[in-house]
């Protein structure tokens, strides 16, 4: 074999891998690459982060809407209770008002001796006092009963020795309570 003819084979044979090399290159870009472990714990990450970002959306609309519901409840609670407190004063000086009329209606009277006139004050009030006790409003402080600074302001103390030790001797101002709530102490007089 000539060194022409070796030439020739030589460069036909790297001619020839040249093109095998380019044909495995074209079929190694047709075909997909084979997923590395690490590709597949990616994807599975990124999945995660997708269902965790949902979750925290859900989570937020939640929130949202709870609060909002919150405060809803929060402003239709005072408006209930601002209605309640109105209808209670209302209701209350509902009662009172015949009071009053039979107040003025006395003052409107001409003539008349002292006795008419103290006789008038005494009903108006007992009707006052027929009022507040179906308010539920009920007297504290009697003389003689024993002296509970619960319910008794005392005001001055005096010495006794027939009255008792603590014991009320005087009855300066009624005090007034509804149910277990005090609405005015008694003003009273200590024995002792």
């Amino acid at each position: 074999m000539s060194k022409q003819d070796a030439a020739k084979k030589a460069a036909k044979q790297a001619e020839q891998a040249a093109e095998t090399e380019k044909e495995k290159d074209c079929n190694a870009a047709e075909q997909p690459q084979a997923e590395t472990p690490g590709d597949e714990q990616l994807k599975k990450l990124r999945e995660q982060l997708e269902q965790t970002a949902a979750d925290l959306a859900k989570q937020k609309d939640l929130l949202l809407r709870t609060a909002a519901e919150y405060d809803n409840y929060r402003k239709r609670t005072e408006r209930e209770k601002t209605m309640v407190y109105t209808d209670a004063t209302a209701d209350a000086i509902e009662k009172v008002l015949p009071v009053c009329d039979n107040l003025e209606r006395a003052l409107a009277q001409q003539g008349g001796s002292v006795e008419d006139f103290r006789k008038g004050v005494e009903m108006v009030l007992s009707q006052l006092n027929g009022t507040l006790e179906k308010m539920g409003v009920t007297v504290i402080g009697q003389q003689g009963e024993p002296f509970d600074p619960e319910v008794h302001n005392a005001v001055s103390h005096i010495e006794d020795e027939n009255l008792g030790e603590n014991v009320v001797a005087e009855v300066l101002q009624k005090g007034y309570r509804i149910g277990d709530r005090i609405i005015r102490h008694a003003m009273v007089q200590v024995a002792n």
